[in-house]
C-alpha cells in the first residue's frame, strides 16, 4: 500500500510501505553563512552557500558521541561516524554546540520508518544557516552507512547539497534510502525514545505530519566527546 505524494510550500516527501524513495526534506533558510573555521563553501543550484569539506572544530574523523533528550521520553545517545562523513558530521557538531537544536522538535513520525526533527519552524520548512554537501554515492561520496533500524541522517530536499539541520532516525530499516542520504551514524542506547515516539505521537496524514501541540520537545542535544 503507498500513500499519495505530498507538496507543502518547499516541502516535498513521498513515503511508500514497500519501494518507493523518499524525499525527508526543507526548503531551507540559507540567507546567511556558517562563521565557523575551516569552511570551504561553493554555490548551489540557487546560488546559496554549501559547505564542501570538513569544519576544523576537532569532529572531522574519528567516532564521537552525541546525547538527544526528548522531553517525557528519555535519552538517545548517538555514535557519529566523521570519518564516514566528515562534513556532516562536523557541521552537526557545530550546531549542537551552538545549542542550536535546544527546543526544537520532531514534526515528522512515520510509525514502522523513521522520526524527523531539527527544523526551527516546527514543519518541514527551515533550517540552518548553512548548507552543506550531501555525502552519499548518488552525489559522488562514498557512504557505507546503510539506512536500517537505529541509523541517523540527514533529511534534504531534492537538491542533493541541500541538508542544514533536520535529521531523521529510522525506526526500521529502509534500504531504498541507501546512497540516496547523508546516513551519519547510529543509536547505541535510547530506541525505545524512539519507539515510544513513533507509538505515542498523533500524526495528521499519511505524511506523518504532527500538529504543533503534539510535536516531541528535543530538550537538548549534546556532544559527549
Amino acid at each position: 500500500m503507498s500513500h499519495d505524494h505530498i507538496t507543502r510550500r518547499c516541502f516535498l516527501a513521498t513515503f511508500a510501505s514497500a519501494a518507493a524513495t523518499l524525499i525527508l526534506a526543507s526548503c531551507t533558510d540559507n540567507s546567511s553563512s556558517s562563521a565557523s573555521s575551516g569552511k570551504d563553501d561553493s554555490s548551489s543550484s540557487d546560488g546559496t552557500s554549501v559547505l564542501t569539506k570538513p569544519l576544523k572544530n576537532g569532529y572531522s574523523s574519528g567516532i564521537h558521541h552525541a546525547t538527544i533528550t526528548v522531553k517525557g521520553k528519555g535519552t538517545i545517545t548517538l555514535e557519529l561516524n566523521a570519518t564516514n562523513t566528515p562534513i556532516t558530521v562536523s557541521n552537526f557538531a557545530r550546531l549542537v554546540n551552538e545549542g542550536f537544536y535546544d527546543g526544537l522538535t520532531f514534526h515528522r513520525v512515520i510509525k514502522g520508518f523513521m522520526i524527523q526533527g531539527g527544523d526551527p519552524n516546527g514543519d518541514g520548512t527551515g533550517g540552518s544557516s548553512q548548507r552543506i554537501k550531501g555525502e552519499f554515492s548518488a552525489n559522488g561520496v562514498t557512504n557505507a552507512i546503510q539506512h536500517k533500524r537505529g541509523v541517523i541522517s540527514m533529511a534534504r530536499s531534492n537538491d542533493y547539497d541541500s541538508a542544514s539541520s533536520q535529521f531523521f532516525i529510522m525506526q526500521e530499516d529502509s534500504s531504498n534510502l541507501d546512497g540516496q542520504y547523508a546516513a551519519f551514524g547510529k543509536v547505541t542506547s535510547g530506541m525505545e525514545v524512539v519507539d515510544a515516539i513513533c507509538d505515542d505521537t498523533p500524526v495528521e496524514d499519511s505524511n506523518g505530519t504532527v500538529a504543533k501541540e503534539n510535536q516531541p520537545v528535543i530538550s537538548s542535544i549534546k556532544m559527549v566527546d
